[in-house]
Order: structure tokens, then sequence, then C-alpha cells
């Protein structure tokens, strides 16, 4: 008899955790309204500019994984998505990476000005720490955990994780490095956030001491193959497909992986991770499925 495994539907997956993250997203962003009309406006522009939700989805498949009761943790995936769009938001401005489009759409600061992105950004960063104190994730979850996550998220995003990364990254534009370099810019830049993200639902869904460090090393392992696999669609994806300037990275002389260790060994090492990823979950049964398939997902994905 065919095991759950074999019936599960990522796509499927992935669109219902979507849609409730986005309903969550809806009621915790108040609509614009007073003198603040054009700041919580911007803020709503980019988080409900398309993203795929990776990061609160991957929160919530972290707590199934080690108990059932994933949607406990719903202001704690929103609070990722905030913080992941307040990066997106100040990553394209001018002063940074000076991007024009996003998600296929005008950049935040093309629409709204400079000025009313940065503070956009830094309206969602806060808003992301007010969620995470929320009196319905205090009721059901003990308050020790959640601190945990709190110092944990903003560990990784902040200087030691992907403020960190995003400064290493502008200051080697240009420059000749050494594979340790691209690796520290991915880990901390992109990677640092992704593994919150999954930890952070197995540490708030329960889960003891092995789990936690089966699924950190998975969340490590994803989050490092999640940038390599932006790099290669860099390099081989349109700007129709991918929501943005195709080449970008080559045009700004920016380090990836491909520029490093060339195109094909990105994808040997890419596909390595993805395997180790998988090998991580192995004490887990069918309730880790979600984030097995996504961690293929990963490297199939063409934006």
């Amino acid at each position: 008899m065919p095991s759950e495994r074999n019936f599960f539907d990522l796509k499927a997956y992935l669109s219902e955790k979507k849609a409730t993250v986005d309903r969550a997203l809806e009621v915790y962003l108040s609509e614009p309204e007073g003198p603040t009309y054009d700041l919580i406006s911007a803020m709503r522009y980019s988080v409900f500019a398309g993203g795929k939700r990776l990061r609160p989805i991957l929160c919530i498949a972290g707590s199934e994984a080690v108990e059932k009761a994933g949607m406990d943790v719903l202001p704690v995936a929103c609070a990722l998505e905030l913080i992941h769009t307040y990066s997106l938001i100040h990553d394209d401005l001018p002063v940074m990476d000076d991007d024009n489009f996003r998600r296929g759409k005008a950049t935040n600061h093309k629409i709204f000005g400079e000025a009313v992105a940065l503070l956009a950004g830094d309206g969602l960063l806060t808003e992301a720490f007010g969620l995470m104190t929320r009196s319905e994730l205090l009721e059901r979850i003990s308050t020790d955990l959640i601190l945990k996550v709190i110092d944990m998220i903003a560990h990784a995003a902040g200087y030691r994780g992907m403020v960190g990364g995003q400064v290493v990254d502008i200051q080697s534009e240009g420059k000749e490095v050494d594979f340790s370099v691209v690796e520290f810019i991915h880990t901390h830049k992109t990677g640092a956030l992704i593994t919150a993200s999954v930890t952070s639902g197995a540490i708030l869904g329960g889960g003891n001491e092995t789990q936690l460090k089966a699924i950190t090393s998975y969340g490590k392992k994803i989050g490092l193959a999640f940038q390599i696999s932006d790099d290669i669609l860099d390099v081989e994806g349109d700007s129709k497909t991918i929501g943005k300037s195709a080449g970008a990275d080559e045009r700004k002389g920016k380090i990836t992986y491909p520029t490093v260790v060339g195109l094909s060994r990105s994808k040997e090492i890419q596909s390595e991770l993805v395997e180790e990823a998988i090998d991580s979950l192995r004490a887990f049964d069918h309730r880790a499925e979600p984030l097995r398939r996504i961690a293929r997902f990963i490297i199939e994905r063409k934006k």
C-alpha cells in the first residue's frame, strides 16, 4: 500500500498555507488611514506584492513536524514575513541594490519615494516584534519558548545574521574574494532567517533537543541552497518569470556561487545540500513531509 508521503501534494499545501498567512497578514496590518496613510500604504504594498510566503510556511511546517497544531505559530510566521519584506524594501533602495522591479512590480521607492520606502521597512521590522508578543500566542505557548524564539529571530535578522551578510555583500561587489566570503554572505544574508523560520516553528511546537538539532541542520542546508538557487536563476532565468531584472548580479559585480565556483559546480553543491537537508529529517515521520518536499522545490522553482 502506498505510503502517506506518496499522496502528499506540495502545490496544494503551499497554496493552502499561503492563503492562511495572507488572511492573517490582512488582519495584522491595518488598512491605511489618517496622517500615516502613505506609510501604511507603502508597508502593505510590499507585503501584498505576491511573495511565496516561504518563511512563514517553513515556520508552520517546522511546528507541524514535531506536533500537529501548526496554526498556533501564525503570529510568528507572519512576523517572519514582515522581516523578510522589510529587508527587500531596503535592499531595493538606490543606496543599496537600486532595483526598479521586485516580484514583477515597481519597487517600493519607485512608488512611494525613498524616504517613505525606508520608513515602511522600519515600520515592518518593528511591527514584526510586536506580532511575536500578541496575546493569542502567549495564551497557547509558554513565555520561555516565545522569548527563545524572539531572541533567535533577532539574532538571525540583525548584524549577526541578515544585516551582517548584506553589509559584506555590498562591500564585496566588484572584488575578487575566496569561497569563504561568498559562503558567509549567503549563510547570513539569506540562510540565517530561513533557518530561524523553520527552527522557530519547531521550538514553538515543543520539539525536543534532538528534533531541534535535526531541523536546524535542515534549515541551514536549505537556506544556503535557496540563495544558490537565486544565483542560478539570475544567470539562467528571464526577467518576466523571476519578477526582477535577470543578470543583475553580474552587472553589479555581485559575489555569487556561479561567479566563484562556476554554474555547473553551483548546481552540484545545491543538489548536495538538498539531499543532506532531507537526510537530516530521516528520524521524522510523515508530518515532516512538507519540509522534505519544500527542500526539493527550492531547486526546482523558476522564480
